[in-house]
């Protein structure tokens, strides 16, 4: 009796570690380049890029299938071509791939993501609609004041609504894959890493596991890094400019 136990609480580990987070692909695709060609999973660790799962796209589908230890958020390739993020995780995922847009639905942090991305996309086509609305009010002769003025205050309405909407996401998300995830996503978009206000905000409010994820750790020690060397360098003109 002695020996059956440990055996037995052996094989119960082992059970419930091949289970796991099941997860099951199927994507469709009108894009007709894509037909023939193979598309990888890939997640990133320790800043290099290793393949999870792979498939052919065969007339316009494709399919994937096996189990995760963790949920995790990866990326679709074509070769070393990103296409579009999603997560890993239990259940059944779709996948949509066409000329102009493309999701990843069916669970529910692949739904939460790609709903944040769509109306994120919807305010990036209302900011870029300004541009468009500023020739029309030059066309019809208004005044360039009065242009510069309301335009202003609309791009500044437009660009509050932005920063609160990615905030409330990134906040409601600390603790999931997503939060990180979305946070590096707009650091992304910076030149080089620094501070910014939103940044900092984020920062401010977010609990300690979302502060210890290593990528977030590494952004934040460059940002401040940074910081510091544009704060010298502006002291330095300043004292140039004093002599």
């Amino acid at each position: 009796m002695n020996v059956v136990r440990p055996l037995s609480y052996l094989f119960l580990l082992l059970l419930l570690s091949s289970c796991g987070n099941k997860y099951k692909i199927e994507g469709t695709s009108s894009v007709t380049s894509l037909d023939g060609k193979k598309l990888f999973l890939k997640t990133l660790r320790n800043g290099e890029w290793f393949s999870l799962d792979s498939a052919e796209v065969v007339h316009g589908t494709f399919k994937m299938k096996g189990s995760v230890d963790s949920i995790m958020m990866v990326t679709l390739y074509m070769d070393d071509e990103s296409i579009m993020p999603l997560v890993v995780e239990d259940g059944n995922i779709k996948i949509s791939i066409d000329n102009t847009q493309m999701s990843a639905k069916g669970t529910p942090l692949n739904d939460a993501l790609y709903e944040f991305i769509e109306k994120k996309n919807s305010m990036d086509l209302k900011i870029e609609e300004l541009e468009r609305k500023e020739a029309r009010m030059v066309m019809n002769g208004a005044d360039f004041a009065v242009i510069h003025e309301e335009l202003n205050k609309e791009g500044e309405a437009l660009a509050k609504e932005m920063n609160e909407y990615v905030k409330q996401f990134i906040s409601t998300n600390y603790d999931n894959v997503l939060g990180p995830s979305v946070f590096m996503m707009l650091c992304s978009n910076l030149p080089y890493p620094v501070m910014t206000p939103q940044i900092q905000d984020i920062m401010k409010d977010a609990p300690v596991t979302f502060k210890d994820n290593c990528m977030i750790k590494e952004f934040v020690s460059k940002a401040k890094e940074n910081m510091q060397l544009i704060e010298e360098h502006r002291r330095m003109e300043q004292n140039a400019s004093m002599q």
